[in-house]
C-alpha cells in the first residue's frame, strides 16, 4: 500500500483564497486519486475575504467568516496546511520551501499567492494605529484599535477605502477620507456619480479630502495626526491606507517565472515554467491583473480543471464591481466612459445616478448604477454577450 501512495500525483496550492480553494475543488472533481495540498500562512481555513468589511463593522464574527470547515476539506481528502509560509520554490526539483524548514515536492504546482496592501513611501507610516486591510489579522488589529473610538483618516477613495471607512463609521469614529485624484471612486465612478456619492456620503458624517496628498503621519509612537500636502493637519486615532495592491511574485521570481505586472499566464492558466499553474490576484492575463473575487473564482476552477488533465479556456472577466458604502447600493460594469468618448444615457434623481454607456452600434458597453442596481445581472449580461 505504502507503494502505492508514494506513487500518487502530488497537487500543491500556494494560497487558500477563493483561487486558490476553488482550484482544489476542481482538481479533485477531476481527479479522485491523487494527493491535493494546501499551503497557507493564515490561520484560518477559507474565509470569506470580500466580507472582512462586515467582520470590520461588527456585523459579522470571526466564525461567520469562515466559509469552508475541516469538514468540508476532509470529505474531499483535500490536505489544508494552516501557518505554513512558504519562501522559496525550486522548478528543476519541483519542491517548495517553507519557512520552517520543510520541504514539499509537486508535481503539479499552483500560485494562488494573492497580493498585499501597497503603502505608499509616508513619512510615519510605521506608526502604530496605522494599517492597512488585506486579511483576518489586519482586520483584528484595526478592530481592537477602534474599539477606543475617536478620529480615523482613510488614505485612499477607492473601493477599499470607503467600505472600510464605512465599517468605522458604524463603529462611531469620525471618518475623513483623503484622495489625491480629484473624485472618488475613479475607477467605478465618472464626475457626476463620485459627485453623488460624495453628497449621499457627507449626509450620512464623511468628511472628505479630494484632490491632495498626505504629506506626513505624525505622533509620537502612536499616530496623533495626519499632515496634508497643504499643511492642514487632520486629528488621527487610526489611519487606514487603502492605496491599492500589489501581487505577491516573491515566491514566482524563485521559481524564474515570468512576470510583469503579475505572473504571465495563458489561456489554460499556465505560466512559462511546465507543471506550474496561477490564478487569483497574482495573475496577469492578455495585460489584466483583475484583482476581483469573480476573476479570482473563475480562474480557480479554470487552473483547477486543467492541472487534473482538463482543457478549459480562460478567455477574461467582464469588470461589475458591486459595493454597498453607508447603505447606498453601487455598481460599475464594463467600460464607465469617465472621459464622455461615447453615447451615454443618464438618469438622475433623489438618491439615484445612472448611466448606460452604449459604442457606436448602439449596443451596451458599460453602466454606472448609484443607489439602483436592481437590474445589475441583466446590465452585466449585456455587456458581456457585447465583450464576447
Amino acid at each position: 500500500m505504502s507503494g502505492t501512495h508514494a506513487a500518487l500525483k502530488r497537487y500543491v496550492i500556494v494560497g487558500n483564497g477563493v483561487a486558490g480553494t476553488t482550484a482544489a475543488e476542481h482538481i479533485r472533481k477531476n481527479d479522485q486519486d491523487n494527493r491535493i495540498v494546501i499551503l497557507t500562512e493564515e490561520d484560518l481555513p477559507f474565509y470569506w475575504r470580500i466580507r472582512l468589511i462586515d467582520y470590520l463593522g461588527g456585523d459579522l464574527d470571526e466564525a461567520g467568516l469562515v466559509a469552508k470547515k475541516p469538514e468540508w476539506y476532509a470529505e474531499r481528502r483535500i490536505e489544508l496546511q494552516t501557518g505554513i509560509r512558504v519562501t522559496a520554490a525550486d522548478a528543476e526539483r519541483r519542491v517548495v520551501f517553507t519557512a520552517e524548514g520543510g520541504e514539499v515536492p509537486y508535481d503539479f504546482l499552483l500560485l494562488a499567492t494573492g497580493s498585499h496592501s501597497f503603502i505608499p513611501p509616508l513619512i510615519g507610516a510605521d506608526k502604530r494605529g496605522v494599517f492597512a486591510l488585506r486579511n483576518i489579522a489586519d482586520a483584528r488589529e484595526i478592530v481592537a484599535c477602534s474599539l477606543r473610538g475617536g478620529e480615523v483618516v482613510v488614505i485612499g477613495g477607492g473601493l477599499l477605502g470607503l467600505e472600510a471607512g464605512s465599517s468605522l463609521c458604524r463603529r462611531g469614529m469620525q471618518v475623513t477620507v483623503v484622495e489625491f485624484l480629484p473624485r472618488l471612486l475613479p475607477r467605478q465612478l465618472d464626475q457626476r456619480g463620485a459627485e453623488k456619492l460624495k453628497e449621499i456620503m457627507e449626509g450620512v458624517g464623511f468628511s472628505f479630502q479630494l484632490g491632495i496628498s498626505v504629506h506626513a503621519i505624525q505622533g509620537g509612537a502612536t499616530v496623533e495626526r495626519v499632515v496634508l500636502d497643504n499643511c492642514e493637519v487632520l486629528p488621527a486615532d487610526l489611519v487606514l491606507v487603502a492605496a491599492g495592491v500589489r501581487p505577491n511574485l516573491e515566491l514566482a521570481r524563485s521559481l524564474g517565472l515570468e512576470c510583469n505586472r503579475g505572473i504571465l499566464v495563458d489561456s489554460k492558466l499556465r505560466t512559462s515554467r511546465p507543471g506550474i499553474y496561477a490564478a487569483g490576484d497574482v495573475a496577469e492575463f492578455s495585460g489584466n491583473v483583475y484583482g476581483s473575487w469573480p476573476a479570482a473564482l473563475q480562474q480557480g476552477k479554470i487552473a483547477g480543471t486543467n492541472m487534473a488533465g482538463g482543457s478549459q479556456l480562460y478567455q477574461g472577466t467582464i469588470v461589475a464591481n458591486k459595493l454597498k458604502v453607508a447603505g447606498i447600493d453601487l455598481a460599475a460594469v464594463g467600460e464607465i466612459d469617465a472621459e464622455g468618448r461615447f453615447r451615454s444615457e443618464v438618469e438622475e434623481g433623489a438618491g439615484v445616478y445612472r448611466k448606460m454607456v452604449y459604442d457606436q452600434g448602439n449596443r451596451l458597453i458599460g453602466a454606472v448604477l448609484l443607489g439602483d442596481t436592481s437590474d445589475l445581472a441583466e446590465v452585466t449580461r449585456a455587456v458581456s454577450e457585447v465583450a464576447k
